[in-house]
C-alpha cells in the first residue's frame, strides 16, 4: 500500500503535468513569509511530513527531495519518508544546486510567485538550463482538500504603555527615511513590522501575537492597510486613525496599481516576488530596499527596554519555580508533562499570554535534536542520570522571553565527559555574555568567542549562536544575529539577541544554555571611542552537577558567581519558602563547600 506521502506526491505530479510542468518548489514560507505561518499555510508539512519552520521541497517527475539546515537534520530523518523523498542538508547540498543537477535541461519548473521572495527564487533563476514558470495559483493548494480556513481573530490595540511610541511618531520617522531615498512608498509583507509600526497585535499565528495583513507605507506617513475588515474592531480602527486606509485583500493589486510612475521600495528578502511582477506591470519602480521597520523595531526604546526586564524578572520566577519542581520531580515526569508543567507556572505569571514558541523539551537522546518538537508518540518518561533539556519563553505584553536550560535527573554524579563539554558550553555563554565591543561591531566577530573553548577539543554546534528577539513580538527577530555567517548589520543599541551555545551527540544527549541579552552602552570602557556591552535579561540558574569547576576556571566561576547572586537577590523573594531554599543551594559560590 502506498504510504499517505506517496499518495500526495502521486496527486500533485499529476496536477503538475496538467499544468506543463516538469517539476515544483515548494517552500516552507507562506504569502507574508515569516517564520512561524498559520496552519492553513503548511504546505511544506502536508505534502512532505516535515514540521520544520525552516525547508524546501522539490518535486519532479520521478524523484522528490526535502531541504533544511542543520539544526532540523534529526528531525527530518525521522519525520520524512525515505522510500519516496530524498533528504538533504541544505548547507551541504543548496535545492537550486540539487535542482539543476537532477532537473533535465530545457525543464519547466514551477514556483507560486505569492509565496517565494525574491532572495529566495534568485539561485533558481541561476540555474540557466531551466525555465522557472509562475503558477496562477497554488497546486497544492489545489489538492489539499482539508485544508484550514485562514485565520479569523481580531486585531488589538497594543497601547502606548507597552509600545513606548506613538505609531504616528513612527510613521514620521520611517517615512522621512524614504523620502531621504527617494522612494514614494515601501511595501510591508512581515506581520512583526506592520504589528511593531501601527502598535497592533494580534492571534493570527500561535505564540507571535499578531495579525496576518500587508500594508503599503506611504511617504506622506499614510498606510494603506490590507486585511479583512472583519479584523478590525471599531476600538482599533479608532486607534489606527485616519491616516490609516483599511483595504480588503482582494483589492491588493488595485492598491498597487495605484502606484504607477511611483518610486516603491520592496525588501526582496521579506515580500513575496509577485509584488515586483505586479508593479512592474503597473509600471512603477521598484527599487530593492530593506523592510525599512526592522532595524528601529529592533533597537527598542527605554519603554520597551524596560518591559523586557520586568518580563524577564516575572518569567524568571515562574522558571525558578520549575527548575525546583524539577529537582524532586525529574524521575517521575515525562517530556510532556514537564513542558506543560513549565507553562502553568508562567500562566501564574502576571500578564503571561502564551508561550513564545512550543518548547523544546527533549530527554537523553530526544535532547539531541537540535529543535525536537515532543509529541504523544515520540513522549519520552526521564530516566535517572540523564540530561534533560528544556527551551522555551513566553509572550507577555512587555516583553518576550525565551530561555534554555540543561539538567541532569540524578542522582549520581554525571560522567565526566558530559561535565566536560557542559562547562565548555556554558563557559562561552559567560564570555560572550560579559564582552565588550567598539560600535560598529557585527554579530560574526563576536561568534567565536562562543565556541572557542569547544573547539580546543574539538566539538562544536550546527546552528548560530543568538537571533534577535521581538518586544510582545516574534521570537526570532532580524536583522541582526551572532553567528559563523557574515553579518551586515552592527549590534546597536536596545536590541535583544539570545545567547545560546550548544553541543549534541546524537542518540545520547543534546546541550544547550540560552539567554536573552540586550545591547547597552559599556559602562566603563576607558577608551577614546565608544563601545557596547549586553545586560543579561534572562534570571534562571545554571545546573551546577553539570560543572567542572577547573575547566571552568577562576575568571569564568566568578562570572557565574556574580550572575547567581543577581538570580537569588532578585528572584528570591518571588518564591516560596521551598523553592526559595532550594534557589539558595542552587546560587550558592561554585567552590562553596
Amino acid at each position: 500500500m502506498a504510504s499517505l506521502s506517496m499518495t500526495r506526491l502521486t496527486s500533485l505530479r499529476a496536477l503538475m503535468s496538467q499544468n506543463g510542468l516538469d517539476g515544483l518548489i515548494i517552500p516552507h514560507g507562506d504569502e507574508f513569509l515569516g517564520e512561524y505561518t498559520p496552519a492553513c499555510a503548511e504546505r511544506l508539512a502536508w505534502i512532505s511530513g516535515f514540521t520544520g519552520s525552516a525547508g524546501t521541497a522539490i518535486v519532479l517527475a520521478d524523484k522528490a527531495a526535502v531541504f533544511s539546515d542543520g539544526r532540523y537534520i534529526t528531525q527530518m530523518d525521522q519525520q520524512v519518508d525515505a522510500s519516496c523523498w530524498e533528504r538533504v542538508h541544505s548547507g551541504q547540498l543548496p535545492p537550486a544546486t540539487w535542482l539543476g543537477t537532477h532537473a533535465h535541461p530545457g525543464a519547466v519548473i514551477g514556483y507560486d510567485p505569492r509565496i517565494m521572495s525574491q532572495a529566495e527564487l534568485t539561485p533558481y533563476l541561476q540555474q540557466v538550463q531551466l525555465s522557472l514558470s509562475p503558477t496562477p495559483h497554488n497546486l497544492v493548494d489545489a489538492i489539499w482538500s482539508d485544508r484550514p480556513p485562514l485565520p479569523a481573530g481580531p486585531a488589538f490595540i497594543h497601547p502606548l504603555q507597552y509600545a513606548g511610541e506613538s505609531s504616528a511618531s513612527k510613521r514620521e520617522r520611517l517615512a522621512h527615511t524614504l523620502r531621504t531615498l527617494g522612494q514614494d512608498a515601501a511595501v510591508l509583507s512581515d506581520s512583526a513590522s506592520i504589528a511593531w509600526l501601527l502598535n497592533i497585535r494580534g492571534a493570527d499565528i500561535p505564540c507571535t501575537p499578531v495579525v496576518l495583513a500587508f500594508a503599503i507605507l506611504h511617504a506622506d506617513t499614510t498606510v494603506d492597510l490590507i486585511i479583512q475588515r472583519s479584523k478590525i474592531p471599531a476600538d482599533v480602527e479608532a486607534w489606527l486613525g485616519a491616516d490609516v486606509r483599511l483595504n480588503a485583500p482582494e483589492n491588493m493589486e488595485k492598491v498597487l496599481a495605484s502606484l504607477a510612475g511611483r518610486t516603491v521600495g520592496v525588501d526582496p528578502a521579506s515580500n513575496a516576488v509577485w509584488f515586483t511582477q505586479i508593479l512592474g506591470h503597473h509600471n512603477a519602480t521598484v527599487v530593492p530596499t530593506p523592510d525599512p521597520c526592522l532595524l528601529p523595531k529592533a533597537c527598542k526604546n527605554t519603554v520597551e527596554q524596560q518591559g523586557m526586564r520586568a518580563a524577564h524578572l516575572r518569567d524568571g520566577v515562574a522558571l525558578c519555580r520549575f527548575l525546583h519542581w524539577m529537582d524532586t520531580h525529574a524521575t517521575s515526569t515525562t517530556e510532556l508533562a514537564a513542558a506543560e508543567r513549565l507553562t502553568a507556572f508562567r500562566r501564574e505569571a502576571q500578564g503571561y499570554v502564551e508561550d513564545s514558541f512550543p518548547a523544546i523539551s527533549g530527554t537523553g537522546p530526544n535532547g539531541a535534536v537540535i529543535h525536537y518538537r515532543v509529541t504523544e508518540q515520540s513522549n519520552r518518561p526521564l530516566q535517572p542520570d540523564e540530561v534533560y533539556l528544556i527551551d522555551s519563553g513566553g509572550q507577555y505584553p512587555d516583553g518576550t522571553t525565551d530561555v534554555t536550560r540543561t539538567l541532569w535527573t540524578g542522582p549520581n554524579t554525571p560522567p565526566p565527559e558530559l561535565k566536560d563539554a557542559f562547562t565548555r558550553v556554558l563557559k562561552g555563554n559567560l564570555r560572550l555574555g560579559h564582552a565588550r565591543f567598539p560600535i560598529g561591531t557585527k554579530g560574526h566577530a563576536l561568534d567565536a568567542l562562543v565556541r572557542y573553548d569547544l573547539w580546543q577539543v574539538g566539538l562544536d554546534f550546527d546552528h548560530g549562536t543568538g537571533h534577535g528577539v521581538g518586544s510582545f513580538l516574534s521570537v526570532h527577530e532580524g536583522p541582526a544575529r551572532i553567528s559563523k555567517a557574515p553579518s551586515a548589520i552592527a549590534l546597536q543599541e536596545g536590541m535583544v539577541l539570545s545567547n545560546e551555545p550548544g553541543f549534541y551527540l546524537p542518540g545520547a544527549y543534546g546541550i544547550r544554555l540560552e539567554t536573552l541579552m540586550m545591547v547597552r552602552a559599556a559602562s566603563t570602557a576607558d577608551s577614546t571611542r565608544p563601545f557596547l556591552e549586553f545586560e543579561t535579561l534572562t534570571l534562571a540558574p545554571f545546573d551546577r552537577r553539570l560543572i567542572d569547576p577547573a575547566i571552568l576556571g577562576a575568571a569564568d566561576t566568578a562570572l557565574l558567581d556574580g550572575y547567581h547572586a543577581e538570580i537569588l537577590q532578585r528572584i528570591g523573594p518571588h518564591l516560596p519558602a521551598d523553592a526559595q531554599k532550594w534557589l539558595q543551594t542552587a546560587c550558592a559560590p561554585l567552590n562553596k563547600a
